[in-house]
């Protein structure tokens, strides 16, 4: 019993730190592989970085986007799935 009690505090911070840090994280990158997966031709996208540009072109792990300077081809992990978002409800 006295063990127990010892490592009770430890128990409830593992727990404490799983839901308010672990949990989220995980929730967010599921989200956004569900985004990268999702993207289709035509999309309005925004990248990390902050450029705007529409999906011109989807290969496995890269993408090209049009943008009013051209073309690019960047990595889908590049694209911010929340400022897309922001952008689509507009």
């Amino acid at each position: 019993m006295a063990q127990l009690t010892q490592f009770l505090p430890f128990l409830l911070m593992f727990v404490v730190i799983y839901f308010f840090m672990i949990r989220p994280q995980q929730t967010k990158a599921k989200k956004e592989r569900e985004f990268e997966a999702s993207l289709k031709v035509g999309d309005k996208i925004v990248t990390k970085s902050g450029l705007h540009g529409k999906v011109a072109e989807l290969s496995e792990k890269t993408v090209i986007i049009e943008t009013m300077s051209g073309k690019l081809k960047m990595e889908r992990s590049a694209i911010s799935n929340e400022m897309s978002e922001a952008l689509n409800k507009k």
